[in-house]
């Protein structure tokens, strides 16, 4: 027999996994007393067949076997035998089956036998492993109890008792609704009277809380099977029943940390992943979650490292996430966003210099503990009924980015070892996104500081030109761009207006835009004309790219745009030529908006094409220009032509200020977080007054010097300014006589006054003077060192018709 019945005592199995079990009952004797349609299927006998007769006539087992498993301590220790067994079928042939043998017992300690077998063969491979192999390693005990017609508890094993808490002598005789407290009785009595009038067999859930263990809600799965007596009759229903609690709590937890592998990390935003963690955890795991971060890493600095447990600097925590099952929070007395403070001695502190979880399973309140230094909490913790502690670390790296508290008022389960499992899983989850997150806004807030730094001002005020402007960078998926602006003041009361963006995103993308704004300064240093520049920037652009190409360097980002503007507030007209960029807006004092139409050009650093152009506009004062990028007015819902009507309909209004004007336009993007930055500088032209400017055309002569010194010295006596007389008319000869020993034709003499005194001399030749020093014995060579000692600023410009222009610039309050 011992090698017929292969297996070990009492393996447990889960009756939901085999709802379809054969099932027979045996008396001590060895005799079939009771007989289910799943054992008809399996082995082909009939309830008459069968009922009433040796159970060796189906089995392997004999009399004398149960007899000797009855005496045996270990079998009643274990409540039976389980294992592989040869079943023989009414037709002859034989069942490799998988078996149960428990022990039962009745009134008067009387002993039965419940058999239930499963046909291996019958089962997939995959089924086989899950249902055998597994069995062999949960060890889950199986409670059995046979009831009769009236639901009267005849046989039970002792498994049940360690189930429900009911032992033997209350549960015999009785009837679930009599035995069973906390337990929905109606509705199982309402089952097995569906299988005794059905005889189908049936699987249900439901829940109970046992006296053993009241605080705690117990999930329980039972198989209900009819047997039938030599009759065929219903003679009772037989329960088969597991407590899954712990599986249960198992998918639990695994739906949790699914949850929360969906729901946690979606945010950069450091703050934000905090609450999603409290969020997840309450009502799940936690009645109250707080979790507090380290106050630099929002603004994506490192955190703080561990602290020694002698050490009085305490890190400065920020709360980021709140979460309760009651309305309000009151369990915290920190709002999200405020300062949090750590007592000394308290779990908290012992977290960040242990690097630890703890576990309080009973939190203790009672004077002398480290309550006494953290009063706030001890009354929050009396009023709200906190009783149950878990405070896990949330490092990465060997950093610490902060502490995520659990605590329980409601629930009156304390945690356990499991439920910390669970905590420091989804913390875990938790930091790497913390930490993804704090590296993203280190790199985002240097490049947005950077490209902050290297923005001009957002207004600018002068006598030619007023200005205003917006800059909203691209959304958190993309990254700070390229995007920029400026408002160079030129030579002669005149200024230039930029507007660029380069291609990509990130601290790459800002530092290139760097390169290229001051590129774009210093080639407007030298007064060139808007297509000139650009041709010059176009080949530094192309230069960067050749660099960027050697440096093997994938993330390098050279590509522009560029649209450059200089507006004359003397002649009011603006010059200006664009790279591959929108054209600008133009609103006359009216309101009236148009694009004017300026030849495309192509992109900055795609290669040779056609050379840029320039086109002059004469604007009416009062004039608004509006230069933007291509993030205002292009998304991905509509097409340029919409956007850029967008934009009119927002420039249409000629009595708003330039800030009110820059606000209604950036009111019209689609979203504040756009996909690509955007870009906006307006400016308002005004006209110098004829009052404002003087000038003389003189001829070629040496002896026109002196002439025009005296022009100048009457028109600065004019003017109020003879403070200047002196340094002006020093400028003025040096200038003059340059023009007349280099130069042939007539000479023009200017003089500008605005915010400075602007003194130019143009002639016919296109030679542009330099700044250098004269040797001992050199007879000249030191006019131009003499102009630039005297003034502010000076230079020269060539001509567009030819010719050039020497400048130079005096403060209106300076003198000699």
């Amino acid at each position: 027999m011992t090698e017929m019945l292969q297996g070990s005592l009492c393996e447990r199995l889960d009756p939901r996994e085999t709802p379809d079990a054969a099932i027979a009952m045996i008396d001590a004797d060895g005799t079939v007393v009771g007989w289910t349609t799943t054992a008809q299927r399996l082995v082909g006998y009939l309830a008459a067949e069968v009922v009433g007769q040796p159970v060796s006539t189906v089995l392997p087992l004999t009399r004398r076997t149960l007899r000797e498993w009855s005496s045996t301590e270990q079998c009643l220790a274990r409540g039976g035998w389980s294992g592989t067994s040869t079943v023989r079928h009414r037709d002859g042939h034989a069942l490799k089956a998988s078996m149960r043998i428990s022990l039962l017992r009745g009134q008067d300690r009387e002993i039965h036998w419940l058999v239930s077998g499963t046909d291996i063969t019958s089962l997939s491979p995959v089924a086989t492993t899950g249902w055998v192999r597994d069995s062999l390693l949960t060890r889950t005990p199986i409670g059995i109890v046979v009831r009769d017609r009236d639901l009267h508890c005849a046989w039970a094993n002792d498994a049940m008792e360690q189930q429900d808490g009911v032992c033997c002598d209350q549960r015999l005789g009785r009837r679930p609704t009599d035995a069973l407290p906390g337990t929905d009785t109606e509705r199982l009595e309402g089952v097995m009277r569906q299988v005794l009038d059905s005889d189908v067999t049936a699987v249900h859930e439901y829940r109970a809380w046992p006296p053993t263990d009241p605080c705690r809600e117990h999930a329980i799965a039972a198989s209900y099977f009819c047997l039938q007596d030599a009759d065929g009759r219903a003679m009772g229903v037989c329960c088969m029943s597991v407590d899954i609690t712990a599986a249960q709590r198992a998918r639990e937890r695994l739906a949790i940390l699914s949850e929360a592998g969906t729901r946690i990390g979606n945010s950069l935003d450091v703050m934000q992943i905090g609450q999603e963690l409290a969020d997840i955890a309450v009502p799940l795991l936690a009645d109250y979650v707080n979790v507090d971060l380290a106050e630099s890493i929002e603004f994506g600095e490192a955190p703080f490292a561990r602290i020694g447990p002698l050490d009085d600097r305490r890190p400065v925590l920020r709360r980021a996430g709140l979460a309760s099952i009651h309305p309000g929070i009151p369990e915290s007395p920190w709002a999200r966003g405020e300062l949090v403070s750590l007592p000394p001695g308290s779990p908290f502190t012992t977290v960040l210099s242990s690097g630890r979880s703890h576990l309080e399973p009973v939190l203790d309140g009672s004077p002398g503990t480290w309550f006494d230094h953290d009063p706030d909490r001890a009354r929050t913790m009396r009023e709200s009924g906190m009783h149950s502690l878990m405070v896990v670390p949330i490092c990465t790296r060997c950093s610490f980015l902060g502490t995520a508290v659990f605590i329980r008022t409601e629930e009156p389960t304390p945690f356990q070892e499991d439920d910390l499992l669970l905590a420091e899983e989804l913390v875990s989850r938790t930091a790497l996104s913390l930490d993804n997150a704090r590296r993203y806004a280190r790199e985002r807030s240097a490049a947005l500081t950077l490209q902050r730094n290297l923005l001009p001002p957002r207004s600018v005020q002068g006598t030619a030109i007023e200005t205003a402007s917006r800059y909203l960078p691209a959304d958190v998926d993309n990254g700070v761009g390229g995007d920029w602006f400026d408002v160079i003041p030129l030579s002669g009361a005149r200024t230039a207006l930029v507007v660029g963006d380069v291609v990509g995103h990130g601290i790459n993308a800002a530092a290139t835009m760097g390169r290229l704004r001051t590129a774009v300064h210093t080639l407007a240093d030298l007064d060139l004309p808007p297509d000139e520049l650009l041709t010059h920037l176009d080949d530094t652009v192309r230069r960067m790219a050749e660099e960027d190409a050697d440096s093997h360097d994938p993330t390098r980002v050279t590509g522009a745009t560029c649209l450059y503007a200089i507006y004359d507030p003397v002649t009011r007209k603006c010059t200006m030529a664009r790279a591959g960029h929108p054209p600008p807006a133009v609103v006359d004092p009216h309101g009236t908006v148009t694009f004017p139409h300026l030849p495309t050009g192509r992109p900055l650093g795609v290669g040779l094409g056609t050379p840029f152009e320039a086109v002059e506009l004469e604007l009416p004062e009062g004039s608004r220009l509006a230069l933007y990028t291509d993030g205002l007015i292009e998304s991905r819902d509509h097409d340029i032509d919409t956007g850029m009507k967008r934009l009119g309909n927002a420039l249409t209004h000629p009595g708003r200020s330039l800030e009110g004007l820059c606000s209604s336009v950036i009111d019209t993007v689609q979203t504040q977080s756009p996909g690509d930055d955007v870009t906006l500088l307006v400016a308002r032209t005004h006209a110098l007054s004829p009052s404002q400017t003087t000038c003389w055309e003189l001829p070629s002569d040496p002896a026109i010097v002196r002439h025009a010194r005296a022009l100048v010295t009457r028109r600065l006596a004019q003017w109020g300014l003879q403070r200047l007389e002196a340094s002006t008319e020093l400028i003025i000869s040096e200038l003059v006589t340059n023009a007349v020993r280099h130069a042939a034709g007539p000479i023009l003499l200017r003089l500008i006054r605005h915010q400075v005194l602007t003194c130019e001399v143009s002639d016919t030749s296109n030679t542009l003077p330099r700044l250098r020093h004269a040797c001992a014995v050199d007879e000249g060579g030191r006019g131009l060192y003499i102009v630039a000692q005297l003034c502010q600023r000076q230079g020269a410009r060539c001509l567009t018709r030819g010719g050039k222009t020497v400048w130079a610039e005096q403060e209106l309050d300076a003198g000699i």
